[in-house]
């Protein structure tokens, strides 16, 4: 059995069949050491780490499992497992360790593998064995010591099962080495001993008890030892028995028959691993085998060769009744080994015959005659071609009569022709395996004729074209074409593959599932790692028996139909989808992508088109339905209407304005009421806000609309133009239209702010939940906003009136020009502040709202002489300079546009701006901007129009300051309107000298 040779080759190699070292990975290691720890602190795996001691520090007590392979460790000390009491298995193999302290395990008394292989140990260990009673496996070959003699402390090993000790320095066995195991019965014992071995002590393995026995030793220089160490074995029944190098370094050559002593051993598995053979050594082998009770034979790694004195027995083959269940050859490096004596007699008796690795380029045609009685038959991974299996001239009748199982994989066969055409006399046939072969092309694929028995055919890792499916045999109950590149079915081939049961289609690129795709007794489907993304109900609708589905790692389109599917599988229960469902994943569209199809799981509104239409049309008629409602109770036509004329009113305003922006508020405060209420404004409102000391500007429309203006525009501009509007509550201005017309531009004004800018005056009580819909912004500031109420006793008015005025504040003195009267108004922006002295002392400024607070220069000399004095205006005459300048601004725009004069201006007033004007440009239009004065061309000007102001100015740098005064934008240039100021400022203290010069 397969497993017997495992478990000797792992005794020889210490329990570890390759010295491979594993990856590391950080993953729970402890800083500082190289181990990882696992199975909650009960394995530490510090393999290949370098360590040259035990970390014995860094272990946790609950460890149970060690593995300190292939380190560098040369000592185990007393205290390195010492704190490990639940310590059961300990890897030591592959490193250096030449001592081990007595007591290293003594406090491990539950210890039940011992693995210290490949050391440096110089004498067998015996002294630790003391505590370790429950010692199953225990591994100490290829080590240095020169005895294999074991003490009598391993006679206390009751539970051992496996040993294996010995080393490269061992020269030879004694009789009384392995007596301490007398009454030990073992499942595995390997011996190893130096390639010159030097003495053999005949009965020196006869008290050992074992199972399966391994000898790695050879017999190169005393080859008769082999007779002696037979015939300690006779009498004895094992499962495997291995020779390891039996010849390592020559062929035997010698005429006395070694292996005598075969026929008396009972055996399961004889193996011989390494080593080198000739014919006429095996020969004297398989003689003695065809005696023995040995059921399998294995050669592998054999180095063979012909025998240069090697006798034929004439026609006759000297084996011809070797009876044997199989028979195993395998990396054999001369092929010759197949017909060693000639003939292929040997192969005869062999139910079960392997030749791997072999590399045999020819098999006569009499081979497949004397191997009558081989019903397994495997030729795998010999790189076997088309000619070297096939030979068109050889009759194949009759052959191969017992043949139930062919193995060809792993060949580089490429016709399925000439593979039918060879096995189609092999009447038994009914296993067909050539998996890893390159079969398939359309060209060698025809004219397949196959033997009717084959049940059961196996061509994975193939490279098959649709086309040469048909060439397949149609009697199979299993078929596997895994991993063989085919992008579509024929339909046609399973149609006639009727009782087709298994087939396995994985890691292919098949695109789609034909719709047509019959097979009805097919009860087992894989379909994995394919291309196709779309599977439906109707995918399998022509295989009644399926029941068994492998169809995950696909580019699946999550659809309804998929859905669908997957749905109708669950429920009905008639497929079992055996990957379920963590190979189910959606490829398509890109925002399911890599969602597991299990978690996919559209509405029944996305996967019915009537039911979309149902929904569709009831949302679609309850939309409008509702709308209709909101429209009914909210009065949104109303409101649609008002929201249009604001519209209109601002689109005719920006037209109209275009020409400017508009200037501060014109109005403290607009008046909204009813009609009904007015003599209450004209005779108790007005006259209270307007007729004192500092009277507020407020708009009503009886007095201050536009004549001749749309009433919407009106409204709309004087609300923008005056800072609070006034509302007077009363049961007739919830009546009035235009009085919610107001209402609701005012709130529109205070979008997105709160409402403090609007004032609620309520004259008479009004119950906030008898107003209408459409008043609802009312009902909310009558609830949440505290509002004025007009007392009924006079005793209380003077409070209502300090309450309103409170409300407003402050008025301020300073006019400005409304927007629908030709008089001024009061401006309701206050100054920022008195009078501010340049710190040089050069100018004295005033700042001023009407120039958005632009400073203007008062005093432009530094002198000291009267008229600098007078030129220090107050504060009230500068008032007249801010409306002088601004009428100049007007008349200069006038003048450049052509397009509008201002009226009632005298004659003589006109020249002289158009002098104004004349002057400014024949001075600006000497260099640079002509439409700007430079420094220069400033400085040129006041030098000759302005001849006794500059002769009475003794500050050398005054044009710099006038220039940095005036210069409002920081060009370094001054254009019409910042020239202007001073103009003004010099024309108002003019004014004062001349009227304080009449006065005195």
């Amino acid at each position: 059995m397969l497993w017997s040779f495992v478990v000797l080759s792992a005794v020889f190699n210490g329990g570890h069949t390759s010295p491979t070292q594993r990856p590391w990975t950080r993953s729970g290691a402890i800083e500082g050491i190289p181990c990882r720890f696992s199975n909650a602190g009960r394995t530490a795996d510090c393999l290949g780490g370098q360590l040259e001691s035990v970390p014995w520090s860094y272990f946790p007590s609950t460890l149970e499992d060690i593995d300190l392979s292939y380190n560098k460790l040369q000592e185990i000390r007393s205290e390195d497992f010492r704190r490990l009491p639940r310590l059961r298995v300990l890897n030591l193999q592959y490193n250096n360790i030449s001592r081990i302290d007595d007591d290293a395990f003594g406090n491990n008394n539950l210890l039940e593998r011992l693995n210290i292989f490949n050391n440096s140990l110089k004498e067998i260990p015996a002294s630790i064995l003391t505590s370790l009673l429950n010692l199953k496996y225990l591994y100490m070959s290829n080590n240095l010591y020169k005895r294999a003699t074991l003490s009598e402390g391993f006679s206390r090993l009751a539970k051992l099962q496996v040993l294996s000790l010995g080393g490269p320095l061992v020269e030879g066995l004694k009789r009384e080495d392995f007596r301490p195991l007398m009454k030990i019965k073992l499942k595995g014992f390997a011996i190893k001993c130096s390639s010159n071995l030097s003495y053999y002590e005949p009965g020196s393995l006869r008290i050992v008890q074992t199972e399966q026995m391994g000898f790695d030793m050879a017999i190169d220089q005393r080859p008769g030892t082999l007779l002696h160490m037979l015939q300690d074995l006779a009498n004895k029944s094992f499962s495997a028995i291995q020779f390891r190098n039996l010849f390592e370094f020559t062929y035997y050559t010698g005429d006395e028959d070694i292996f005598q002593g075969l026929g008396d051993i009972t055996a399961f598995q004889l193996v011989f691993h390494r080593g080198k053979f000739n014919e006429n050594l095996l020969r004297m082998a398989l003689t003695n085998l065809q005696v023995a009770p040995i059921k399998r034979l294995r050669f592998q790694y054999i180095d063979f060769a012909r025998s240069q004195k090697f006798s034929d027995s004439g026609a006759k083959s000297s084996i011809t009744d070797l009876k044997l269940e199989k028979l195993d050859l395998w990396y054999i490096s001369n092929p010759d080994i197949l017909r060693f004596d000639w003939r292929f007699t040997w192969f005869n008796k062999v139910k079960q015959l392997s030749i791997g690795y072999v590399y045999f380029n020819s098999v006569p045609c009499d081979a497949w005659v004397e191997m009558s009685g081989v019903e397994v038959l495997d030729v795998s991974n010999n790189r076997l071609r088309d000619d070297y299996i096939f030979n068109k001239l050889c009759n194949y009748r009759g052959s191969m009569t017992s043949l139930h199982t062919f193995n060809m994989s792993t060949n580089e066969l490429t016709s399925l022709r000439d593979l039918s055409a060879l096995t189609r006399q092999f009447h038994r046939l009914q296993v067909l395996d050539f998996s890893h072969n390159q079969l398939g092309s359309a060209e060698s694929s025809r004219g397949c004729i196959w033997q009717r028995n084959i049940t059961t055919v196996i061509a994975h890792h193939n490279q098959f074209t649709t086309e040469a499916l048909a060439c397949l045999p149609t009697t199979v109950h299993f078929l596997d074409l895994s991993s063989c590149n085919l992008d579509q079915l024929n339909v046609t081939y399973f149609e006639k593959a009727i009782n087709l049961k298994e087939l396995l289609l994985s890691d292919n690129k098949i695109k789609f599932i034909p719709s047509r795709w019959e097979s009805p007794s097919l009860f087992r489907l894989a379909l994995d790692g394919n291309s196709f993304g779309l599977i439906s109900k109707e995918s399998f609708q022509h295989m009644p028996g399926l029941s068994h589905l492998r169809a995950g790692n696909n580019p699946y389109h999550c659809t309804c139909e998929l859905h669908a599917f997957i749905e109708d599988t669950k429920t009905k229960g008639r497929v079992n989808l055996t990957d379920w469902p963590e190979n189910y994943k959606c490829y398509h569209p890109e925002q399911f992508l890599n969602t597991v199809i299990s978690r996919y799981l559209p509405s029944e509104v996305a996967c019915d088109v009537r039911l979309v239409i149902i929904i569709s049309v009831a949302t679609t008629t309850a939309v409008i339905l509702i709308l209709m409602l909101i429209c009914y109770i909210f009065d949104l036509p109303w409101y649609t209407k008002a929201t249009y004329q604001i519209i209109r009113a601002k689109y005719r305003a920006h037209k109209e304005r275009a020409a400017g922006e508009a200037g501060p508020f014109a109005y403290h405060a607009f008046i909204s009421y009813s009609h009904c209420d007015a003599d209450w404004v004209r005779e108790q409102l007005l006259p209270c806000l307007e007729n004192n000391r500092n009277p507020y500007r407020l708009c009503i429309h009886e007095r201050d609309f536009m004549p001749g203006r749309w009433i919407i525009d009106n409204i709309i501009e004087n609300i923008e133009s005056s800072h609070k509007v006034i509302f007077v509550l009363s049961r007739h201005f919830v009546n009035s239209e235009w009085c919610n017309y107001e209402l609701y531009f005012a709130q529109q004004r205070a979008m997105g702010k709160t409402f403090s800018d609007v004032i609620l005056v309520v004259k008479e009580p009004i119950d906030p939940g008898s107003l209408p819909s459409k008043y609802c912004k009312l009902k909310k500031m009558l609830s949440t906003k505290t509002y004025l109420e007009w007392p009924q006793q006079a005793n209380q008015q003077a409070f209502f009136w300090a309450q309103l005025r409170s409300v407003l504040g402050k008025p301020t003195r300073h006019s400005t020009r409304s927007k629908n009267s030709s008089i001024g108004g009061h401006s309701l922006k206050e100054p920022t502040g008195p009078e501010m002295a340049d710190p040089d002392g050069g100018a004295e400024y005033v700042k001023d709202e009407m120039f958005n607070g632009r400073q203007i220069p008062v005093v432009a000399s530094g002198s000291g002489d009267k008229s600098s004095q007078v030129m220090r205006c107050q504060l009230d005459a500068l008032q007249l300079v801010n409306f002088a300048v601004r009428m100049l601004c007007c008349c200069t725009k006038a003048c450049s546009r052509g397009t509008e004069r201002v009226d009632k201006m005298s004659r003589q007033l006109e020249k002289s701006i158009e002098g104004l004007i004349t002057i400014f440009h024949s001075y600006s239009s000497k260099e640079g901007d002509k439409h700007k004065l430079s420094k220069a061309e400033l400085k040129t000007l006041l030098q000759e129009e302005l001849t006794d102001f500059m002769a009475g100015c003794s500050d050398a740098s005054a044009v710099d300051k006038i220039m940095t005064d005036l210069d409002e934008n920081g060009d370094q240039q001054l254009d019409f309107q910042e020239f202007v100021v001073l103009v003004a400022a010099l024309t108002v203290a003019c004014n004062e000298f001349f009227e304080g010069s009449c006065k005195n």
